[in-house]
């Protein structure tokens, strides 16, 4: 359990339906890095070298939705694979973080509505001859 996570616990702010790091990370199907220098290249079409700065990652959600990150480095000099992907993974995973608590805010907001409605309902005691309108 990562720090951050710690905290929310020991603060008592994981009672509520939330989104975890474990639950973005099971989202996730698969994960793909492109070096956009590389594949120009492999295209055989002429590019700027500044291109062979550039990482994506790649990642498919399991209903098949594709999200990307990037990372850009301003000096050919400090270029390093391996911290490209990291960074391009982190904004990534980002966006996931940003879809995924759109959608627990919006299955929150209808599950309220359908509780407000239902409670409508209930209040309503003006049913007719056993059919009660809704």
């Amino acid at each position: 359990m990562s720090e951050l996570e710690q905290q929310i616990k020991d603060a008592g702010a994981d009672k509520a339906p939330r989104i975890t790091p474990e639950h973005i990370k099971s989202k996730i199907v698969s994960e793909s890095y492109i070096n956009a220098g590389k594949a120009v290249t492999d295209s055989g079409e002429p590019f700027h070298d500044s291109l062979r700065l550039l990482t994506f990652c790649v990642l498919v959600l399991e209903n098949g939705f594709t999200v990307t990150g990037e990372s850009a480095c301003a000096s050919p000099k400090n270029f390093n694979e391996e911290i490209g992907r990291k960074i391009a993974y982190g904004n990534a995973i980002d966006k996931v973080w940003l879809l995924e608590g759109y959608l627990l805010k919006q299955n929150l907001h209808e599950q309220s509505q359908s509780q407000e409605m239902l409670k409508g309902f209930l209040d309503n005691d003006s049913c007719e001859g056993g059919a009660c309108k809704l």
